[in-house]
């Protein structure tokens, strides 16, 4: 049994995530996506929405657990008995950066081995960053996230206009 993790702010979790975590899990037998609490991202929702929506947005993976943690990968990782760290790259931006993480984690935990998994070309270009960028200015987001995961974002969007 091959436990991996899928770590990441998920702010919010996109279809180029989910994607990921569908894939992973095929080929694993359990994933657990772990949602980071960023504290230099400046995320538009607050970690506890960031599981909730993650969970539902996966919550027809059986093999998939959603959970929050804080501080380095390498020690989630070592918590849930991982040997596999999932990582999506869309770019070779991207790459150069998970070539630098794996080697760092790899480091600080021998036997972790970082799997990246190439975005599917409808995702080559999205990013929550992004997506939270074009949700914020009125923009459509459909393609870009799930039908929950959109509901969620225009509620919190039009929450903020209204406070």
């Amino acid at each position: 049994m091959v436990t991996a993790v899928y770590p990441g702010t998920f702010d919010p979790i996109t279809g180029g995530h989910e994607d990921i975590v569908r894939r992973g899990a095929r080929m694993y037998s359990r994933v657990v996506v772990g949602v980071a609490h960023s504290r230099g991202k400046n995320p538009l929702f607050e970690p506890e929405e960031r599981l909730a929506i993650a969970r539902e947005a996966l919550a027809d993976l059986p093999n998939v657990d959603v959970v929050s943690f804080s501080g380095l990968m390498v020690d989630f990782a070592r918590r849930h008995g991982a040997t596999v760290a999932l990582r999506g790259v869309r770019s070779v931006t991207d790459f150069d950066y998970e070539v630098q993480l794996a080697g760092m984690n790899r480091l600080m935990l021998p036997g972790l081995e970082s799997v990246l998994l190439v975005a599917s070309e409808r995702y080559q270009f999205v990013s929550g960053t992004l997506v939270r960028e074009i949700a914020l200015m009125g923009g459509e987001i459909d393609r870009f996230v799930s039908p929950k995961v959109a509901q969620h974002l225009r509620a919190k969007v039009a929450s903020r206009k209204q406070g």
